[in-house]
C-alpha cells in the first residue's frame, strides 16, 4: 500500500481574523405571501434593529432571486457589514446561495448564517400570526447571537490523483467506467464475478421494448474490456481504502483465475473432458457447469477460470485433464490470489443489488416445490441461451405449462421482509408474461399484484399490449402455495382485494416476481446506508449521486432498486460529478473541521474512538491532530470530549449555548428546544413545513451537522435555564446516520442525561431522544405537539431551575437590552457610540409591506 504524508498536503483549516466592532446586517425575507402572510415582516424588522451588534435591516420580498442577492452584496460594500443573517427559508435549501453572494460582496463565506423563518414559522403556524411573529423574533435573535461569534474560515485545497475507481460492473459501472474514460480519465474497474455485465448479461429481454439483453449490452461489454483508459479487474473485491477526497489509497484482491487470460482462446476443449459438475451459477442452478467454465459466451473477459473450491481435491495436478488438453499451455495451475494497489481521486460505487431470497418466505413454496420459480429462474428458461434453448417447460417434467400465475412483490412492500417497492418487479411481469404468450399463446396468465406501477417511458404501452393479448390482471396478494404429490401442480391462495374474497386456484406453473435486496454492508469505506443495506445519497433531490464522504459517489441499484434505464442514467451523473473533481487538479476543502485546543486537551484519546473516518491521530509527539480533509464536520468528537477541547467551526460550544440562551430568555418554562441533525431530522422538520403540518408554537429548533455533536452539556444548560422540555433527534439506528456512528455515540450519552436529571429532581419526561428521517415530517409534527403537552404539564411546576444567567426582559423597554451571557458578550463587540444606533437603515423592496 502505499503511503502519502496526509498531513503534509492539508494542514488544519485557518482562522481569519475579523474586526472585532460587529457590524451585523439583517435581511428578512417575505417570500412573496409564504412568510408575509404569516409574519408580520414590519415588526420582525423593527425587532431586529434593536438587537445588539445589528447596524443594518432591509426586508426583501424574494431575496434569493437575483435583484435580492445583488441587494446583499451592494449593502455589504456600502455599509461595511462583517456579518450577515438571512431570515428567510430553510438553510437546507438556500445557504449555499447566500453564502456565495456574500463572497462575491468581499465577506469570508463563513459569516453568513440564516434563520428559518419559513418551515419553522410561517408555514407551520398559519392560524397564530401574532404567535408566529414572535417565535420569528426569537429565531432571528437566536441567529444573531451565533453570527455575533463567526468566525471567517479559510479553505485550502488538496492535490487530486487524475484517476477512478469504479466498484461494480453491472450496466451502470460499466456506463460510469466508460464516461469517465472517454473524458480521458484513468478508470480501475473492479468486478467481484468473473466476468462484467451483471444481472442484465443473464437476461433473455428487456423493457420496455422486449429488447435482446446481450445484443445490447454485449457491444457495450466489449467497449469497457478494449478500452485504453480502463483497468478492468475481474474476480476482484476492494480490499481497503484509506485516505481523502483526491487522495484515496486502494488496496484489492484478485481471486486465482488459473487461467492465462493472455493464452486462453475459449476454445472449449477444457471443459469436454473435466469431470466435474456443478450447479451452474449463471443459469440459476437450473442445469450443471463445470469446474473450469466461462459464465457465457459473451463474457468479457472471454476466457476461462477454474473455481478451486469444485475442482477435484483443489489440487489440479491430481487430475490434470484440462493442462492436458489445453494446447495453447493456458492452465496456470500454480496461481495465487494477488493484491494490487494503486491511488485514484474519486470513487463511484455501482456495486448493485441481490435479487430478494425468496427462502425467506416458505408459505410460496420455493426452493421446495420445483415449478415455483422465480423471475430470474424464468429468464434463464426462456432464453436462448439457457438450459432449455428457450423454451419454456416446468422443471419437474419439462413439459410446456397450460396455465402460469405470476405474484408481484415477492420480497418488496413487506414489513416482514424490505417494506420498500422495487421499482421493477411490475414492469417485469407484464414483460414476463408476454414472453409467455409470445410462445405459447394459448396459456393462460394471470398476475396478480398489489398496485401496478407502470410508471416508466413506454412502459402503459406494454401493459396494453399484455392485455389485448390476454393476461388477466388481478389484485389481491398470493397467499400460500401447496402442491398436488401427483401431477406437481399447485394450488395458489389468492386474496381478491377487488372484489374482496379469497380463491383457491390451480396452475401449473407459478412465478415469483422478485425484488431487490441491498448489498453495500460490507464495503470497507464508511458510507451511510439504509436498514435494507442501499447506500444513502447526500440530498435525494439537489445532491442523488453524492455521499455523506466527499469524493464518494453511488450509481445504479447500490443507490436504490431500479431499472435499466434508471440505472443508466444515474451512472452518467455519477461520473459526470466525479468528472467535475478530476478535472479541476485540486479540491477545496470545506472550512468546518474540528481542531483540537493543545492547551485544554488531556491526551485521553476519546477523539481518536469517537471518528469514523480515522481523522484523528496521534502526531508522534502525544499531540493530537486532525487531518482535515478526512474529516467530515460530525462534531462526535466535541460531543463526548471531556476537556472541551474540541473546536467546530459554526457549530461551537460557545455559539450553541448563546441560541440556547436567547431562545429560553422569555417564557422558558414553555419552550421546547429541539437539536436536530442538518441531514436527517431538520429535514424532517423542513418537510413538516413544506407539507403544512401545523404544530404549537413554543419549539425552538438548533441545527447541528449531527446528533453526535449534542453534548451533555447543552441539556444540561437548558434545564439550568428552565426549560420546559427538550429534544434530542437524528438519523435512525441502527444505520441511517449519515455520519456512520453519531447517532450511535448520542444515544450512549442519553442515560447521563437523565441520571443528571434524576439528581436535579427534573421530570423524566422533559427529555425526549427520537430518530427522525428526512421524509418523517408528520413524525415530527406529533413529537412536537406532544412535547408541547409536557411542557405545558409541568409549567407551573414548583421545581426552579438551578441557576440562571438569563435575566427577563422588562416588558417597558423600547430597545433590547442583554437578556443573556450571549446577548452580553454581543453588546460589548458593539460601539459604545450612542450614534451607533442612528446607522441603523430600514429598506425595502419595491412592491414590499
Amino acid at each position: 500500500m502505499t503511503t502519502r504524508d496526509h498531513n503534509a498536503e492539508s494542514s488544519e483549516i485557518e482562522v481569519v481574523s475579523v474586526d472585532s466592532e460587529l457590524r451585523i446586517g439583517v435581511f428578512p425575507c417575505m417570500c412573496g405571501k409564504n412568510i408575509g402572510a404569516v409574519v408580520d415582516i414590519d415588526s420582525l424588522a423593527e425587532y431586529a434593529k434593536t438587537l445588539p451588534g445589528v447596524v443594518f435591516v432591509q426586508v426583501n420580498r424574494y431575496t434569493c432571486a437575483d435583484p435580492g442577492q445583488r441587494e446583499i452584496e451592494e449593502t455589504i460594500k456600502e455599509h461595511d457589514l462583517n456579518r450577515v443573517v438571512v431570515a428567510s427559508c430553510s438553510p437546507t435549501m438556500h445557504e449555499d446561495t447566500f453564502r456565495k453572494a456574500v463572497k462575491a460582496a468581499g465577506l469570508n463565506p463563513y459569516l453568513c448564517i440564516m434563520a428559518n423563518i419559513r418551515e419553522h414559522v410561517s408555514w407551520v403556524h398559519r392560524g397564530d400570526p401574532e404567535a408566529a411573529t414572535e417565535k420569528a423574533k426569537e429565531l432571528v435573535a437566536m441567529s444573531v447571537a451565533k453570527a455575533a461569534t463567526l468566525e471567517a474560515q479559510k479553505e485550502q485545497d488538496v492535490p487530486v490523483t487524475q484517476a477512478a475507481l469504479v466498484v461494480g460492473a453491472g450496466v451502470a459501472g460499466m456506463q460510469a467506467a466508460l464516461d469517465l474514460a472517454d473524458a480521458g480519465f484513468k478508470v480501475n474497474l473492479v468486478e467481484r464475478e468473473s466476468t462484467i455485465g451483471g444481472i442484465m448479461a443473464i437476461l433473455d429481454k428487456v423493457f420496455p421494448q422486449n429488447d435482446c439483453s446481450i445484443c445490447i449490452l454485449g457491444p457495450k461489454m466489449v467497449d469497457v474490456g478494449k478500452h485504453p483508459n480502463i483497468n478492468l479487474m475481474t474476480m476482484a473485491e476492494v480490499e481497503t481504502i484509506s485516505g481523502y477526497v483526491g487522495n484515496f489509497d486502494v488496496r484489492v484482491k484478485q481471486r486465482a483465475r488459473f487461467v492465462d487470460m493472455d493464452k486462453c482462446t475459449s476454445c472449449g476443449d477444457c471443459v469436454e473432458v473435466c469431470p466435474v459438475d456443478v450447479p451452474s451459477r449463471t443459469d440459476q442452478n437450473l442445469t450443471w457447469q463445470k469446474a473450469i467454465q466461462i459464465s457465457f459466451p459473451q463474457a468479457v473477459p472471454s476466457s476461462y477460470f477454474i473455481d478451486p473450491d469444485t475442482c477435484l481435491g483443489m489440487d489440479l495436478i491430481r487430475c490434470g485433464k484440462c493442462i492436458d488438453r489445453c494446447e495453447q499451455e493456458a492452465i496456470v495451475s500454480s496461481d495465487q490470489d494477488r493484491y494490487i494497489d494503486f491511488e485514484v481521486g474519486v470513487i463511484i460505487l455501482a456495486t448493485g443489488f441481490n435479487p430478494a431470497n425468496p427462502e425467506k418466505i416458505p408459505r410460496l413454496g420455493w426452493g421446495r416445490y420445483p415449478n415455483v420459480i422465480t423471475s430470474l429462474e424464468f429468464e434463464r428458461l426462456i432464453n436462448a441461451a439457457g438450459p432449455t434453448e428457450g423454451k419454456l417447460v416446468r422443471p419437474s417434467d419439462l413439459t410446456k405449462p397450460t396455465s402460469v400465475a405470476i405474484a408481484q412483490c415477492v420480497g418488496s412492500r413487506n414489513i416482514d421482509t424490505t417494506p420498500a417497492c422495487s421499482n421493477f418487479c411490475c414492469a417485469e411481469s407484464v414483460k414476463c408474461a408476454l414472453l409467455i404468450k409470445e410462445h405459447y399463446p394459448d396459456t393462460e396468465v394471470v398476475i396478480y399484484y398489489q398496485d401496478l406501477r407502470m410508471h416508466g417511458k413506454y412502459f402503459e404501452d406494454q401493459y396494453r399490449k399484455a392485455r389485448e393479448e390476454g393476461v388477466k390482471f388481478v389484485r389481491g396478494r398470493v397467499g400460500e402455495i401447496q402442491q398436488y404429490p401427483k401431477t406437481k401442480n399447485l394450488r395458489v391462495s389468492v386474496e381478491d382485494t377487488t372484489h374482496n374474497k379469497l380463491d383457491l386456484l390451480d396452475y401449473d406453473m407459478v412465478i415469483l416476481s422478485m425484488g431487490a435486496e441491498g448489498q453495500s454492508g460490507n464495503f470497507p469505506l464508511p458510507i451511510s446506508c439504509t436498514a435494507d443495506s442501499f447506500y444513502i445519497e447526500s440530498h435525494p433531490k439537489l445532491r442523488p449521486v453524492d455521499t455523506s464522504s466527499a469524493g464518494v459517489f453511488i450509481c445504479g441499484g447500490a443507490e436504490s432498486p431500479k431499472d435499466i434505464r434508471d440505472s443508466v442514467i444515474q451512472a452518467s451523473a455519477a461520473a459526470g460529478r466525479a468528472a467535475i473533481i478530476l478535472q479541476k487538479g485540486r479540491y477545496p476543502i470545506e472550512a468546518l473541521s474540528a481542531r483540537i485546543m493543545q492547551d485544554k486537551c488531556n491526551r485521553c484519546g476519546t477523539c481518536v474512538k469517537r471518528c469514523p473516518y480515522g481523522a484523528i491521530s496521534e502526531d508522534g509527539t502525544g499531540k493530537f491532530t486532525v487531518m482535515g480533509a478526512l474529516c467530515q464536520a460530525c462534531g462526535t468528537c466535541a460531543g463526548d470530549c471531556p476537556n472541551d477541547a474540541i473546536y467546530m467551526p459554526n457549530f461551537t460550544n460557545e455559539q450553541i449555548e448563546a441560541q440556547i440562551e436567547i431562545a429560553l430568555a422569555e417564557k422558558p418554562e414553555e419552550k421546547i428546544l429541539a437539536f436536530a441533525c442538518a441531514f436527517c431530522s431538520y429535514r424532517g422538520s423542513d418537510l413538516a413545513g413544506v407539507s403544512r403540518m401545523q404544530y404549537p408554537t413554543n419549539s425552538r429548533v438548533i441545527r447541528s451537522m449531527c446528533s453526535g455533536r449534542y453534548s451533555t452539556r447543552f441539556a444540561q444548560k437548558a434545564f439550568e435555564l428552565g426549560a420546559g422540555a427538550i429534544l434530542y433527534s437524528g438519523c435512525h439506528l441502527p444505520a441511517d446516520c449519515h455520519f456512520q456512528t453519531g447517532n450511535h455515540w448520542m444515544a450512549k450519552r442519553e442515560p447521563r442525561i437523565r441520571g443528571w436529571m434524576k439528581r436535579n429532581n427534573i421530570e423524566d419526561e422533559r427529555f425526549r431522544v427520537e430518530w427522525i428521517s428526512a421524509g418523517e415530517g408528520k413524525k415530527w409534527q406529533t413529537i412536537m405537539s406532544e412535547m408541547a403537552e409536557v411542557a405545558e404539564r409541568h409549567k407551573k411546576s414548583k421545581l426552579k431551575p438551578r441557576k440562571s444567567s438569563v435575566k427577563p426582559k422588562k416588558k417597558t423597554a423600547t430597545k433590547a437590552k442583554p437578556k443573556s451571557k450571549a446577548a452580553a458578550k454581543l453588546k460589548k463587540k458593539t460601539k459604545s457610540k450612542s450614534s451607533g444606533a442612528k446607522k441603523i437603515a430600514t429598506k425595502k423592496k419595491k412592491g414590499g409591506k
